[in-house]
C-alpha cells in the first residue's frame, strides 16, 4: 500500500486527527509573538497568520474550543468574541 506525503488541504481525518498545527507558521515562531502581552502590538502575528496554509483551520479549532487567549487564525481574542457575537446574532 502506498501513502502520499501529507500536505496542508489534506481533511483531519486524512492527517490522522488534528494535525493541521504541524502546517501552522506560527510553530516555527517564538510563541510570543501570538500571545503578546496586554496592551502588545498583535500585527506581526496578523501578518504571519494571513500568509499560513492552515489559517481557516486554525480559526475554526479556536473558536470551536472558546480559545481566550493569543491570535489563533488571524484573530485576536476581541475579534473572536467579536465574530461569536455576530454569529448568535444571526449577523455572520
Amino acid at each position: 500500500m502506498s501513502m502520499n506525503a501529507p500536505t496542508p488541504d489534506m481533511s483531519d481525518e486524512e492527517l490522522g486527527g488534528q494535525q493541521w498545527h504541524l502546517y501552522a507558521l506560527c510553530a516555527q515562531t517564538d510563541p510570543d509573538t501570538f500571545f503578546p502581552d496586554k496592551g502588545g502590538s498583535t500585527r506581526n502575528a496578523k501578518r504571519i497568520c494571513n500568509v499560513c496554509e492552515v489559517k481557516r483551520r486554525c480559526l475554526e479549532y479556536a473558536l470551536a474550543n472558546d480559545e481566550r487567549y493569543g491570535i489563533w487564525g488571524g484573530l485576536s481574542e476581541r475579534d473572536r468574541r467579536r465574530r461569536k457575537k455576530r454569529a448568535a446574532d444571526g449577523r455572520s
